[in-house]
């Protein structure tokens, strides 16, 4: 097959952020199957465009509202305002939809388009559904901008993301309605999108590079608990300040918690051994120089990549549920607990046994193995899905309605309303 990936961010030869990888994964998988694949996006300043594509870049863009002034965000906010639609698609604009028509008039003949989460697809959405499309959803993005509602800040703040929650909504919904297959990366959210949409919908396993290498020479830790993200976005802050709130307070004085990652301003925390070590060098590196890895989500949807990266490496964690997103079978070095003074008990005992000589490192290799068969298998039968007939306009109209109920449901456990209203975009 020739087959369109439509990214905001393309593909690239070294990613870095969850998104990176798994875009990476996502085209490393499609070529592994055989198809050419060429890709439409944008690519992120100081990036390459992975080799394995034929790519028609957009141009540059920086997406992340952490990387960028005032002033910018501030015209992603009038211009998501001026066009009704959410900001992350606002973004997307710096091009026009008769520029992607004439991309995609190139690249024809073409089977399909395969539209990576919502920024892009959703921002030219009538131009790509004149096509067969796979939707691909990294999140309910719908449901993370309730999430991120219901813990922000201030007003102002919480106003914002209720309005993306309602965009977002009518925006997945007119995405998923219209592809011949839905894919995501956890089972949870196969259902995100209503019951009418969950028999055309499939988890797609992830790892986080295609080939894995072999491990380094075992060292000494560095530090008794390793954390690392990017911490400036939402959901993995709601996890981190969690973990320091929460569980820091019950951990030995003398345990050494290193946490890496971009962070925008850092909390006050007492205990004496914890550090804020900002962006590191390398982050496998990094991961492997702690004694037990925390692994610390407490929202939002989809696959904690840096739960997957763990596995891979095999090295000793402690889990939070949600952290486990997407995971088929855990390994046996991963203890499960939400309570905080139980998550803090686990990883004293297991810092306690790495310091007396039990390292708990095991292999990850069989894991990424049966991670990479199950990806491959559910690439192949969502892709033979494209010759099937699909449901006709007015039995996916029909379909909204339990949708929209569910999405209700849900949103009700979250203490106000998400609006509907406003054209397509």
């Amino acid at each position: 097959m020739h087959l369109v990936l439509v990214s905001s961010l393309v593909p690239v030869e070294n990613p870095s952020s969850g998104f990176d990888i798994a875009n990476r994964i996502l085209l490393d998988g499609l070529c592994a199957l055989g198809h050419r694949v060429s890709v439409i996006g944008y690519l992120q300043p100081g990036q390459a465009a992975a080799a394995e594509s034929d790519t028609c870049l957009l141009g540059e863009l920086e997406v992340a509202n952490a990387k960028v002034g005032v002033a910018t965000k501030l015209r992603w906010l009038a211009t998501a305002i001026l066009n009704r639609t959410t900001l992350s698609s606002a973004k997307m604009l710096k091009t026009r939809a008769e520029h992607i028509e004439m991309l995609l008039q190139g690249l024809q003949p073409f089977d399909a388009i395969i539209l990576n989460s919502i920024q892009l697809p959703g921002a030219f959405a009538a131009v790509f559904q004149k096509h067969p499309t796979i939707y691909v959803a990294h999140n309910v993005e719908a449901d993370s901008a309730l999430e991120n509602a219901a813990s922000a800040s201030g007003l102002l703040e919480r106003l914002l993301f209720k309005r993306e929650a309602s965009l977002l909504e009518r925006v997945e919904r007119q995405l998923t309605r219209g592809a011949a297959a839905v894919w995501t990366f956890a089972e949870a959210d196969r259902f995100g999108f209503g019951y009418a949409v969950s028999d055309r919908a499939a988890v797609l396993p992830l790892v986080t590079r295609w080939e894995l290498p072999e491990n380094g020479v075992a060292r000494l830790p560095e530090h008794d608990l390793a954390l690392i993200g990017t911490w400036s976005w939402k959901p993995n802050r709601i996890g981190l300040d969690w973990f320091l709130s929460k569980v820091v307070p019950l951990l030995p004085a003398d345990m050494s918690i290193g946490i890496a990652g971009q962070m925008p301003d850092a909390p006050a925390v007492s205990h004496p051994g914890l550090r804020f070590l900002g962006r590191v060098p390398d982050a496998r590196a990094f991961v492997e120089a702690g004694a037990v890895i925390p692994l610390i989500s407490r929202g939002g949807t989809g696959v904690q990549l840096k739960t997957i990266e763990t596995f891979e490496l095999g090295m000793p964690s402690v889990a939070t549920r949600a952290s486990l997103r997407g995971i088929g079978e855990i390994p046996a070095n991963c203890s499960v607990a939400d309570d905080p003074a139980e998550f803090a008990r686990l990883l004293t005992e297991k810092v306690a046994q790495v310091r007396a000589g039990d390292r708990q490192r095991i292999t990850g290799a069989t894991f990424h193995r049966a991670q990479k068969a199950r990806l491959l298998g559910t690439l192949e039968r969502g892709l033979a899905g494209l010759a099937k007939p699909t449901s006709s306009p007015a039995q996916r109209f029909a379909a909204e309605t339990p949708f929209a109920m569910e999405k209700k449901a849900r949103t009700a456990s979250h203490g106000f309303a998400v609006l509907e209203g406003g054209k397509s975009q």
